[in-house]
């Protein structure tokens, strides 16, 4: 093969792995959805890829696969942003033994006007947070990224407010749902989280 032939197919390999970005609202970090096929290990639910909240850059969630995941839609300036506090000591308790929490900023309801770089510089320094989160989106509705709109799908039930809650085990499946008046330390939620820590 000639240089001129190598250079192209090369220039074909590349674009053929592109990543392709789903639709988003404006004013919202795009939502990249996975091109490539997923590795047999991960389940469906997973299969999707999010900028990070920090610098917008692609995280895919099946480097969480195995985990016990509790995905939380988040805000900024609501009732129930103190909850912060006991997501990231919820995760830093119980990630050793494989809990991870992702927080999923959004402005569904008018909660969470700031930038990227703002809810980040806010989580970080208000409440510590280091768990991983990702870029603002909308969790309810026809502009729900993907992830949320199988969640709902799956559960029956979307947010009807920030802070709600999905477990999600080891195997990738819905385990349980919680409404956003309920707490981390809720001791149902508890129970139930260390039931499947505890599976593997």
């Amino acid at each position: 093969m000639n240089h001129s032939a190598t250079v192209i197919a090369l220039a074909a390999a590349l674009w053929s792995a592109a990543p392709a970005f789903a639709a988003t609202p404006a004013g919202t970090a795009p939502v990249q959805v996975a091109a490539a096929a997923p590795a047999a290990s991960c389940a469906p639910l997973l299969q999707y890829t999010f900028p990070r909240l920090q610098d917008e850059k692609p995280q895919p969630l099946c480097q969480y696969s195995g985990r016990v995941l509790l995905v939380v839609n988040t805000a900024s300036f609501c009732g129930f942003t103190p909850q912060y506090e006991g997501l990231e000591a919820l995760y830093a308790k119980y990630r050793e033994r494989g809990l991870v929490v992702l927080g999923f900023p959004s402005n569904d309801f008018a909660q969470e006007t700031g930038s990227n770089k703002q809810i980040a510089d806010f989580c970080e320094n208000t409440f510590g947070v280091k768990f991983p989160m990702f870029g603002k989106s909308s969790v309810k509705g026809a502009d729900a990224n993907p992830l949320f709109r199988e969640l709902a799908t799956q559960t029956g039930k979307a947010p009807t407010w920030n802070f709600h809650k999905y477990l999600i085990g080891r195997d990738g499946k819905v385990i349980a749902h919680y409404s956003s008046t309920v707490r981390p330390d809720d001791p149902a939620l508890l129970k139930t989280l260390e039931q499947q820590l505890s599976t593997r």
